[in-house]
Formats: structure tokens, sequence, C-alpha cells
């Protein structure tokens, strides 16, 4: 590395792959291990964590020892080069770190990740999953030796098999077994060992007897927080397959089914709050695309205001709402959904949730980030305290009163005239009845003359 160079690195302060220390110390060496199994950085020794340049004493085994200290106390030992530099007439270790090819390097049985210019002790599933990605499996791919191939639900199968047959043209096998077939989707091993996948899609057991996180819940609050008391709630055990369509038919008793005319037509028009299929997509995507080796499971969190879709684990790196790509996290099971018919093209998922909100009429679902997690927002295009207020009175209105509110909740407003079309009725009565609603509170007047709107009632 150049004199010039150098200065600049130091310059830049310690950051993902640039690490300043005064002295050669057992941080070094966790700091190595940190490198390895992130992207590879270097180990400037004999400079101050602010960056002062005051070099350190270089013998003539000094650069042996450090890189025998190093790779002895790594496990797989760390694939690294010591240099010595001067500068400013000091000397310095310059202890470069390649990338492990196999992950992950250990330091007396701790693992350690490097996230901005410090280390972090991985946790056991940060440590699983890499391993995964080092040796090219996936965790659905994975093995269950406690279970066999008695633990595979033929029925099950066979549903599968039918479905896939419909949705996607695949012919039925005729002159293959059960065995053979679930060996050849990955559905079990050589031996008959189930996979993770296989379990998961075709268990003749509850999904617990296997997998203590597998569960599905669903959980309907009255309010706003999960704080407030538990309405109804769902815990769903079964097959993944399975567990989407109960969620769903929970869900369909749980949303607020809105009923309105338009002025098109007489005929009421019912339609709930939520797109369901967009909800049925997000639910899809938490339980094929979740880290399983987080110990939580997926939840469903649906609240007078919002549905919260809560699933264990990140969006691959170089995914996220704004780039979303095909990238699964289990590939075997996301085969098997889209086989069935349960997503229809590979990484359109994000894009299909916002095209069914804004047809619905509906905001765009948002995302919020943890580390350990991500939730996918639903809004619901209901004010729920004007919600609250309606229901609270509801039997002191007419029908054509509630069909004005439920218009103006969809439309933002309504004038006098639309008033008229939606009911059928006189312009005395529809005058006299929004005044009605005007003087309860629930919607106000904006505008004069021809101009005059009715609003929906802001709270304070």
């Amino acid at each position: 590395m150049e004199i010039t160079d150098l200065k600049q690195r130091i310059a830049q302060r310690e950051n993902t792959t640039t690490e300043f220390k005064e002295n050669f110390d057992q941080e070094v060496i966790e700091t190595a291990a940190a490198f390895a199994n992130t992207d590879g950085g270097t180990i400037l020794i004999g400079v101050s964590d602010s960056g002062e340049i005051r070099g350190i004493t270089i013998g003539k085994e000094t650069l042996r020892d450090v890189s025998n200290r190093i790779s002895q106390a790594t496990e797989p030992r760390s694939v690294l080069d010591v240099a010595s530099v001067d500068v400013e007439g000091k000397s310095l270790l310059l202890v470069h770190i390649s990338e492990a090819s196999i992950k992950p390097v250990s330091v007396r049985g701790r693992c350690y990740k490097r996230i901005g210019n410090s280390n972090r002790v991985m946790s056991p599933q940060e440590i699983a999953q890499m391993h995964l990605n080092a040796t090219g499996q996936t965790w659905d791919q994975l093995l269950v030796t406690r279970a066999g191939l008695d633990d595979i639900d033929e029925k099950k199968v066979e549903w599968y098999l039918t479905r896939r047959e419909t949705i996607r043209n695949v012919s039925i096998p005729q002159d293959m077994n059960m065995a053979a077939f679930l060996k050849n989707i990955k559905g079990i091993s050589d031996d008959g060992t189930p996979t993770h996948a296989g379990l998961l899609f075709f268990s003749k057991h509850s999904l617990l007897r296997f997998f203590h996180n597998a569960q599905l819940r669903v959980v309907r609050f009255k309010g706003t927080s999960v704080t407030h008391p538990v309405l109804d709630r769902l815990d769903c055990g079964e097959t993944l397959w399975e567990n989407v369509e109960t969620a769903e038919e929970f869900i369909r008793k749980n949303i607020r089914l809105l009923s309105f005319r338009t002025s098109r037509r007489f005929q009421r028009d019912d339609k709930f709050e939520y797109p369901l299929n967009a909800l049925r997509e997000a639910i899809i995507n938490a339980l094929i695309h979740r880290n399983y080796q987080e110990t939580a499971d997926v939840r469903v969190f649906i609240f007078d205001n919002r549905v919260e879709v809560i699933s264990p684990g990140t969006f691959p790196e170089g995914v996220s709402p704004d780039e979303p790509a095909h990238k699964p996290v289990n590939p075997t099971l996301s085969q098997f959904m889209f086989d069935v018919g349960f997503i229809e093209r590979y990484g359109a998922g994000i894009r299909m949730m916002q095209r069914l909100c804004r047809e619905w009429g509906n905001k765009a679902p948002r995302y919020e980030f943890h580390p350990l997690e991500t939730k996918i927002i639903f809004d619901s295009p209901i004010q729920e305290s004007t919600y609250i207020e309606i229901d609270d009175i509801s039997e002191q209105l007419n029908e054509r009163q509630k069909n004005a509110f439920f218009y103006v909740q969809r439309n933002g407003q309504i004038t006098r005239k639309e008033y008229i079309e939606i009911n059928h009725v006189s312009v005395r009565i529809a005058y006299e009845e929004l005044r009605d609603l005007t003087d309860k509170g629930l919607l106000h007047v904006t505008g004069k003359g021809r101009g005059t709107k009715y609003v929906q009632k802001v709270n304070d």
C-alpha cells in the first residue's frame, strides 16, 4: 500500500474494513475474525483510535509472530498478510484479512461480525445462516432427522399434485410412487428423511411437533395498540398452505365490511376495508421468506386502524421494497407455493400489493425494519375516531345517512346533488338529512352556494 493511500485511509477513520490498534492484543484477533466473516479488511497496528500515528517496535520475528498468533487462534484459520511500513518516521504493522471462503470463523468458540467500526458477537441464528450460505444450502432444504416418510400426509401430496395440474398444467406422474416424487421435488432425501420444506408443506401432524416457531398467530385487538384488550385470536399450526387459508377466514371475520351505494346504480356495494388478496400475499411472503432460525412466529395483528404482518428476519441483501427482486430465502418453499398457485410471479409480490391497495382506494403498504424482523403495515381507509362516533350513534341514523357517510369515507366529500343521486330523494330531504349529519358532528360544511360540500369531521 502506498504511503499516500495509507495516510488517506487513516484520515477516513475506522469503518467496516479498517481498524486502528495501538498495540497487538486479543481484540486484534477478534477483529481479524470479524473481517474474515464479513468483507475482509485491514488492521493498522500502531495507530490510536483517533487516528494518531504512534508507531510500535518491530523486531525480526514480529511479523511471523503476529501472523501465527492470529492464524492459530482462529478456526478455520484466517487467510492474512502481515507487512510493516514506516510513516512519518514511525513503524506500523498492516494486517490484511481476506474474507473467508468457509464461514463462520470463530475465536475461542465465539464468532464475530463487523458492523460499522466495531465487532459484534454473532447470534446462534446468524452463525447457522452463515454456515448455510457458505455451504450453498438453504434452511428449507435441510433434513429433519427425527422425522420419517410416515410423517408425510399422502392426501396432502395428492392435493398438491391435483392443484399443480390444474393451476400450472403439470401432469400428475403416473409411474412414480410418492417417495420417488417427493425426492424429486426435494421434499425428502434419498433415504426418505423429510426436508424442512417437505414437512412444512405435507406434514400429517401439527408443525409444532417438529418446529417450535412455525405457528402463524393472528390476533384482533380492540384499539390501536398491543396493550389493548384482545377481541379474538387464532394460532395456526398446520401446514403452511393450510395456515394461509385458515388465517384468511379469520381476517374476513375481523375486518369491517363497508357497505355503500354508488351514483350509477341503486344496488348496494359491499367491500372489505382492506384488499384481501394483498393481505394474503403479505402472509404468504412472511411464511416462505422468513428466517426460520429466529425463534419468533409470524404474526398478523389486526387493529382498529391498521393490519400488521410481522415476519422474523430481514430482506435479503440487495432487496428492498423500492428495489424488489426474486431472491428467495427458502427457494423450495417458494416453488411449492408457486406450484399450487399461492404466488403468481416470482419477485412480483411487493408491486402486486401496492397495485391492489391503489386499486382498492387504500394507501400503499408501508414497511418498518428491525434487525430481527420486518413489519408490513396496511393502513385502514377509515379514520377510527370517526368510525367510533358513527358506530355509537348508528341507531340514530337512517340508511340514507349511513350511505352518505360511507360515501364520504370513500371519496372524501359529498355534495347535496350526490346525496340525492345515491339515495333517490328530494332536494328538501337531502338538505335536512345532511344538516342532521352536521348537527351530530359527523360531517362539516365547506364552501357556499353551488360549491357547498360536506366533508368528514376531523377531531381535535
